[in-house]
């Protein structure tokens, strides 16, 4: 015993004499400026707004909110007094008598088992050191607890220090952790959600009410009980606030939009800089439609969820929706699991277009002057590519004689499409994928025109919105403009508009490309949206790939659905099973808008056999219109 009262009164004669000796140091050496403990400033965050001007989203490096101290309740504060620091009022910054009740604690356990820091020291370390543990250290923070104590007031300290103490989740401060943990503001928390509070800091992650409600109950109580030892709070009081679980309100992990938020980060810090997005208070407008969003990630995440189970397989896929005429981006989903993968699969998976790449080789063909109801024999045929034999076949190895062009864009058909694409000759068609910004070399070889190409979904959404979008290419972007906290426009996006098919010539395609829908209104048991819709299927070798791009007179919607190391999904597995359900889901849940596609005055609708090409009467089965 007496070994232990010695090694006490030597360490307290170190640190007594360390303390001044640093203390005269600083005061004869070191002005601290406690300007930013007395108004401490985190900077503001950026709002980013949907398009009708309401915030859906935040860049900021923390989450903070900081509240005046008048608006904080008593028994918050009080919570945290009596769990950090229950002389705080009557201290000069540093406690004696705790750090000599630590040391007795420690040295009788033979290790650290308890602190003595007060909650200015503790606001003194946030604020200006790192965390590295050193003795040197360890007496600089005294001094500054001490030099704060004389230039700031105690409510000031108190008032920084609720407002910068840490909670876990990258939230600061006792507002926006009531914001996360209850959805309220602090000034209307409960004793018992304050005592929570004041129990999450001493440890966020071991007493994190969302990992471990138990052991942050436990720890709660215990403060709830020193609040009423210290009369802060009456027995009754007491017995009420242990009597209530931890309740966290439910928390959505499927933020809103989580990959297009993402990308617009990336975007914004390459464009403006890291430093003002995060704290210069930017105002952000987006492209973003919050409701299309909302239903967008439902019907992917459900239909997702659905395939996985009957498909066994680590599949995924993303969805792009963006305006017609604008390029505006309503909708992003660039993965199932945000939280697992940030991967965009929107934005940067790149991933062969297959069939959904042959209405560009249609339009090369009506531009130079063939018909939709010209034909065509679907056969078996040889082609030399790279100095090999090639035989192309159907996805489903059948070949059907004659058709006509129309049953072949409307049906897939691949060998037919070859045979288009080599009659109408690769370079035109090439020149057009590239006006339509889809962005790989093109090679020109016959199976280009089975989509043998790789690209993004945002270039497949661009490339299919430019029939929606009467032969107008619009790039798709995501952000209109930013302001900074003054009102000043210091950021606004060029968009690239340009014509790439001819009006004449898009009313043509997009006639038969209506074509589809109308085929699964009879096939589908549900009810298909009621808008005009003109759409594509894509299928790549062995189903590794499935597209669905489907456009009413307002929005166009691309969605694609494979295993991100693109092996196959198996057999028979096909857009109208896979992509397409999620673009039914979406869509069917937009109101109608009753607007239809506008097409060339000049052009005529007819009524053909679908095999012969010949003009039939209105009841012919194998009857489809086309327009010429």
């Amino acid at each position: 015993m007496k070994k232990i009262i010695h090694s006490i009164f030597l360490i307290l004669f170190l640190l007594v004499a360390f303390t001044a000796g640093g203390a005269w140091y600083i005061f004869t050496h070191h002005t601290v400026n406690f300007e930013r403990l007395a108004h401490y400033d985190p900077g503001h965050p950026s709002i980013l707004l949907d398009d009708h001007g309401k915030e859906w989203a935040r860049f900021q490096l923390d989450r903070r909110d900081p509240i005046p101290l008048a608006q904080m309740p008593k028994h918050l504060i009080n919570a945290f007094i009596s769990a950090e620091d229950w002389q705080f009022f009557s201290h000069a910054g540093i406690s004696w008598k705790g750090i000599i009740r630590s040391l007795v604690v420690n040295i009788v356990h033979g290790k650290k088992v308890q602190g003595a820091s007060t909650i200015t020291q503790q606001l003194v370390k946030l604020l200006f050191f790192d965390s590295k543990k050193t003795f040197k250290r360890k007496i600089k923070e005294q001094i500054y607890a001490i030099l704060a104590e004389r230039q700031c007031t105690k409510e000031q300290i108190l008032e920084t220090y609720l407002n910068h103490v840490y909670f876990g989740f990258g939230i600061y401060g006792v507002e926006a952790a009531s914001q996360r943990f209850w959805g309220k503001h602090a000034s209307a928390l409960s004793l018992d959600e304050s005592a929570t509070l004041a129990a999450i800091i001493r440890s966020p992650g071991h007493y994190c009410p969302i990992i471990n409600p138990l052991s942050t109950q436990r720890r709660r109580n215990i403060i709830l009980n020193s609040m009423k030892n210290l009369k802060f709070i009456s027995d009754d009081e007491y017995k009420h606030a242990i009597a209530q679980e931890i309740a966290i309100k439910d928390y959505d992990q499927t933020i809103i939009a989580p990959h297009l938020k993402e990308l617009i980060r990336m975007q914004l810090e390459e464009e403006i800089g890291k430093e003002i997005l995060y704290t210069g208070g930017l105002l952000i407008q987006t492209t973003l439609n919050r409701e299309i969003q909302e239903h967008a990630q439902k019907s992917f995440s459900q239909n997702m969820a659905e395939l996985k189970k009957s498909m066994m397989q680590e599949i995924d896929g993303a969805l792009i929706t963006m305006d017609n005429k604008t390029g505006e981006i309503k909708a992003m989903v660039g993965g199932y699991d945000f939280n697992a993968s940030k991967f965009n699969r929107a934005w940067q998976a790149k991933r062969q277009m297959g069939s959904v790449f042959k209405p560009l080789i249609f339009s090369v063909a009506m531009a130079q002057g063939a018909s939709f109801a010209d034909t065509e024999i679907d056969e078996p045929i040889t082609i030399e590519q790279h100095n090999a034999l090639w035989q192309p076949h159907n996805h489903d190895h059948q070949f059907r004689g004659q058709m006509t062009l129309a049953y072949a864009l409307m049906r897939s058909n691949n060998i037919v499409s070859i045979k288009v694409l080599l009659k109408t000759g690769m370079e035109p068609i090439i020149a057009l994928a590239k006006a339509c910004r889809i962005e790989e070399q093109l090679n020109p070889y016959p199976s280009l025109a089975l989509g043998c190409i790789d690209a993004t979904l945002k270039e497949v959404s661009g490339m299919f919105n430019v029939f929606a979008n009467n032969g107008v290419y619009v790039e798709p972007y995501a952000v209109k403009w930013v302001k900074d906290q003054w009102g000043s426009k210091i950021w606004k996006s060029e968009t690239l508009q340009e014509r790439v098919i001819p009006e004449r010539i898009v009313g043509k395609v997009n006639k038969v490309l209506e074509l589809g829908i109308k085929r699964w209104r009879k096939a589908f048991e549900q009810e298909l949206i009621a808008d005009d819709v003109i759409c594509k299927t894509g299928t790549t070798n062995d189903s590794r790939t499935c597209w669905f791009a489907g456009s009413t007179p307002e929005l166009t919607t691309a969605v694609y659905i494979g295993c991100d190391d693109n092996r196959s999904m198996g057999d028979d597995v096909f857009p109208i099973k896979t992509a397409f359900p999620i673009w039914l889901g979406l869509h069917n849940k937009l109101k109608p808008t009753g607007k239809k596609f506008i097409y060339d005055p000049s052009l005529r609708t007819i009524k053909i056999n679908q095999w012969t090409g010949r003009l039939v009467y209105a009841d012919d089965p194998d009857g489809i219109e086309i327009c010429v």
